[in-house]
């Protein structure tokens, strides 16, 4: 596929010789987004695919209906508010309550690669996350989802606030949790940056605030609120 072999062609080269091909299950999405799956006549019940423009949807041990639950939703949200993360999981959530996996609920995940998308550009894995062992696994992989964009999201402009502001609320803050040694002045002032910047630290939120004594980002602040006051 890396060079140019559809998805249709790739499936078929991988079952073709496949003793056990009765009992896989694969999808896969091409370059072009042609997508194509395979569900393998001894998958256990009930076992089956759905694929679209761009994605492919597959499970097997299925309550009927859950595949259809899932390509639907997430045909409908996709493009939409949030990104493809979002909609993975929102398809999966469609999914679970249609039925789902009918041996009931245990685990989750959700992985997105795009290339040099890790921390820092390290490498491709944009946001890879699984919830192992819970009741309610696609709820809590939800809440994930949603840390994941606090802390590895990019800083949208329209939620930028003048620093000055806000920094009166910051500083009281900060010299409740000990980080602000001075009196609050409602200046931004070089102590008022430092400790902001070691706070911001602490909190693994620097990906969202650079020490900029202009601005600062609406979630950096609501955070501080909702954690510290």
């Amino acid at each position: 596929m890396e060079e140019g072999t559809s998805a249709e062609k790739a499936i078929q080269l991988l079952t073709k010789d496949d003793e056990n091909k009765d009992l896989r299950q694969i999808g896969l999405v091409d370059r072009q987004g042609k997508a194509s799956a395979f569900t393998g006549e001894k998958c256990h019940d009930w076992a089956g695919h759905l694929i679209g423009e761009g994605f492919a949807c597959q499970g097997n041990i299925l309550v009927p209906g859950t595949v259809e639950a899932m390509a639907a939703k997430f045909k409908e949200v996709r493009g939409g508010e949030g990104e493809l993360a979002d909609w993975l999981v929102l398809a999966l959530e469609a999914g679970q309550n249609a039925g789902g996996d009918k041996r009931g609920r245990q685990a989750a995940g959700v992985l997105v690669v795009r290339e040099a998308g890790g921390y820092g550009g390290d490498n491709d894995r944009y946001l890879d996350l699984r919830v192992d062992d819970d009741p309610a696994p696609i709820q809590k992989l939800k809440e994930l989802v949603v840390n994941h964009h606090l802390y590895f999201g990019q800083v949208d402009p329209n939620d930028l606030v003048p620093l000055e502001s806000v920094i009166r609320d910051l500083q009281d803050i900060m010299v409740k949790t000990g980080h602000f040694k001075e009196s609050p002045t409602g200046l931004v002032d070089d102590q008022s940056l430092a400790a902001l910047r070691d706070l911001v630290g602490e909190e693994n939120l620097e990906e969202r605030w650079n020490g900029d004594k202009e601005n600062i980002d609406q979630k950096v602040i609501d955070y501080i609120r909702n954690k510290f006051s």
